[in-house]
């Protein structure tokens, strides 16, 4: 059996590595579009601050492990597939032919309509290259203006603020990481960035980027004009589905796939940011651009293509874990809540504490958290469990940080006083 994998992010490592254990004798081939080895780009943020060093990125340690595993790396750009003939076109006319393709191209940076965004000091945060020239320039003392403060904005916010540079953020809507946190903690988390020295511009776009003598004049909807000696883009990122156009594969925002991870073509799979799968809460298909879902789908798209019955997906649960200079927040399921639910939520702003719950009927099925951490894994287990908390709901509306004690009583054990907020 031929197994092809375009990508080699999580997703395509994860799902290349379960194919060869499943299958010892399959060609297994990777391609991937950079001159690196496989890498983790949730790791570039460490890189950038010298925690790590260039080979900390990469998904695997040992050099040789790919050619160990029996796992082909090729580097390529893939421009088509041919379906009639089961083969991918790589750029240069290389073809590689398959049995069974997974699609895992990840994702790309997507740059706002802006004068100036294509200027040499304005860069994403994206890539390994990308990260080589943001560190030449980040250096204690520069102005460095973030575009955008979504997840993967206050994931390099981190980066760029101990670097020592002079740091601006810049976020079109009203609070930080609008897409995982309510109004008060998305604004509590810029509270908490302003205290430490980064200056939070929200509900403000950048109009326009301009080169001023060695920099660069960056100007903003709110008529201010600040300097910078670099600008940096995380205004968000769209699924790099580009080359299947005149595929016969149906997508929406992503790759549509089913259970099995499986696309409308019975022959191709598709896993990680740039597959549309099952939301858990939800019961929609959606894409879900996190690390862990990239390499569940990956697990779960190599069982299918081997063939492996009830390698069924149930749903990625929506989780988000961030860590913004040293205040860590947290969102689950549907922590907006639905039509018709009950929720509860206790804050302490001096202390940068906040916990929010959501309901359905008796069951949790979202929740937002700032400052607390020793919760996390239970309010993953209830959601994801869909846990009948009977009487343990009252409770939680009354008191939100008694998520232990309603944990262990809804599922029959003993309750102890465990208290997360003070």
């Amino acid at each position: 059996m031929r197994h092809v994998i375009i990508g080699t992010g999580p997703a395509g490592v994860t799902a290349a590595e379960t194919l060869k254990k499943l299958d010892p004798g399959a060609l297994v081939t990777m391609v991937g579009d950079e001159p690196e080895p496989p890498y983790s780009r949730m790791a570039i943020p460490y890189l950038l601050i010298d925690q790590i060093g260039e080979s900390g990125t990469y998904l695997r340690k040992n050099n040789a492990h790919f050619k160990e595993f029996g796992i082909s790396h090729v580097e390529g750009v893939v421009e088509s597939i041919d379906q009639a003939k089961n083969q991918v076109h790589l750029g240069g006319g290389t073809e590689i032919g398959y049995d069974r393709l997974l699609v895992a191209t990840g994702s790309t940076p997507v740059s706002p309509p802006i004068d100036g965004i294509d200027h040499p000091l304005v860069s994403s945060c994206w890539t390994l290259e990308d990260a080589r020239r943001i560190a030449a320039v980040a250096k204690p003392g520069a102005n460095v203006v973030l575009m955008g403060a979504g997840f993967i904005g206050c994931i390099i916010l981190e980066a760029l603020a101990k670097s020592g540079a002079n740091l601006t953020v810049i976020e079109m809507e009203d609070r930080m990481v609008p897409r995982m946190m309510n109004d008060i903690a998305g604004n509590m988390i810029k509270d908490w960035c302003e205290e430490r020295g980064v200056s939070v511009n929200t509900s403000t776009r950048v109009e326009s980027i301009a080169e001023e003598g060695d920099g660069l004049s960056v100007t903003l909807s709110n008529g201010k004009s600040i300097p910078a000696d670099l600008v940096v883009s995380a205004t968000g990122v769209r699924p790099n589905i580009g080359f299947l156009d005149g595929a016969d594969i149906k997508t929406d925002l992503g790759i549509l796939v089913n259970r099995q991870m499986q696309t409308s073509d019975p022959h191709i799979f598709a896993a990680g940011d740039v597959a549309q799968g099952k939301d858990f809460s939800s019961e929609e298909f959606s894409v879900q651009a996190i690390q862990p879902t990239a390499v569940e789908h990956g697990q779960l798209a190599a069982k299918n293509m081997f063939g492996l019955k009830n390698a069924s997906h149930q749903g990625s649960v929506n989780m988000n874990v961030l860590d913004t200079l040293g205040l860590i927040s947290s969102s689950f399921g549907l922590w907006m809540g639905v039509e018709n639910g009950e929720s509860c939520e206790l804050l302490n702003k001096e202390r940068f504490r906040y916990i929010n719950l959501q309901f359905c009927e008796d069951v949790l099925i979202g929740a937002t958290s700032l400052g607390l951490t020793e919760h996390v894994g239970v309010l993953r287990g209830l959601i994801q469990t869909k846990t009948k908390l009977g009487v343990w709901k009252d409770r939680l509306i009354e008191d939100p940080t008694k998520i232990m004690e309603a944990y262990l009583g809804s599922t029959h054990a003993i309750g102890h006083n465990a208290k997360i907020m003070k």
